[in-house]
């Protein structure tokens, strides 16, 4: 028969409410009789009621994580960084994945309820004012990864400069027929792509090279369909020597395109990508690097400091990005033929 609470304070020689203190870590108990309920409960081998210990603190003893998309590479190594946290802690993860908008309206409004989750890690999903006013009201702590609102705490990277940064690479070293291909940017998801592509825009019109609206791609989210706008691109009567890709999943279904057809990479087509996943670095890509395990790490690391202490403040982090560059990338071929 499974040991009980009673039991181990009988043989601690303690009250049940002492022992009840040393299983909710209160400092209210001297190191002495910490030491002598732990050796008690090591050696009954107690286990308490995990669902009972939960509604005596008040607490769930779990962090929600809602997103978009759960098995693309950004998101694995954001969720990564993340565990790598919370496996320190006394905190479970769950998942919640929105792949739609519907289901992220719904798991904003459920989840608002402390009683479901003690805080929430929402990546790429951006909440209305309208919810983010309810995460507050309900005084649930949130912490927002690849998104941003001024009242919630976020973990951010400037994806305009990083966008900027792809494509002065590219014009610096020659190129002026440069497309970007990415996600539809008119989405209540994933607002990094709209950002990457002001991005593109900004370094364009900086160096005073026209914008063509033939040179910018935007589907569902994908290798597949990176690999559609790429062989869409490549068919164009004045394809472009230089494809911005939005990530670098993108990018590796430009490659992969590239390599169907015959294009060698980077002598006649350069292509940079985004993100720094683990299969960049495999496919020698060249890339905007930001970094996703630790914008996991960060953002659960700020959770549980807003969960120690005051769940209802704002904080606010922006983690720095670079540009790897690899073996995609290189001066177009015909320099002096390639203005448009």
């Amino acid at each position: 028969m499974p040991s009980t609470i009673r039991d181990v304070a009988k043989k601690a020689k303690v009250g049940i409410a002492t022992v009840s203190r040393v299983l909710n870590n209160s400092p209210a108990v001297s190191d002495e009789t910490r030491q002598r309920v732990l050796n008690a409960i090591d050696e009954l081998n107690y286990k308490p009621n995990l669902i009972a210990r939960q509604l005596s603190i008040g607490k769930t003893q779990t962090i929600g994580v809602i997103l978009p998309y759960l098995t693309l590479p950004s998101y694995v190594e954001r969720l990564r960084g993340i565990q790598s946290v919370l496996d320190e802690s006394n905190y479970d993860l769950i998942l919640f994945v929105a792949e739609i908008p519907s289901k992220r309206d719904t798991f904003f409004e459920k989840l608002a309820d402390k009683s479901r989750a003690d805080g929430l890690i929402i990546i790429s999903l951006p909440p209305t004012d309208e919810q983010a006013e309810r995460f507050i009201h309900e005084n649930q702590p949130v912490v927002l990864v690849d998104a941003y609102h001024s009242r919630l705490s976020s973990i951010i990277v400037n994806d305009i400069q990083g966008g900027r940064l792809a494509t002065k690479h590219l014009i610096e070293l020659g190129h002026k027929k440069i497309a970007y291909i990415s996600d539809y940017l008119n989405t209540p998801f994933y607002p990094s792509m709209q950002y990457r592509y002001k991005g593109y825009r900004k370094a364009l019109e900086e160096e005073k090279i026209p914008y063509y609206q033939k040179y910018h791609l935007q589907g569902d989210r994908g290798r597949f369909y990176a690999q559609q706008m790429t062989r869409q691109l490549l068919n164009l009567k004045d394809p472009p020597t230089a494809i911005f890709a939005a990530s670098d999943t993108h990018a590796i279904g430009a490659l992969d395109v590239a390599q169907e057809v015959g294009i060698k990479v980077p002598d006649e087509l350069s292509v940079i990508g985004y993100d720094g996943i683990r299969d960049a670095e495999y496919v020698n890509l060249t890339t905007i690097e930001q970094n996703l395990f630790e914008s996991g790490v960060e953002s659960a690391s700020m959770l549980l400091t807003m969960l120690r202490e005051k769940p209802s403040d704002v904080y606010k982090a922006e983690l720095s990005i670079k540009l790897v560059i690899r073996n995609t990338t290189a001066p177009p071929p015909n320099p002096d033929n390639h203005n448009l």
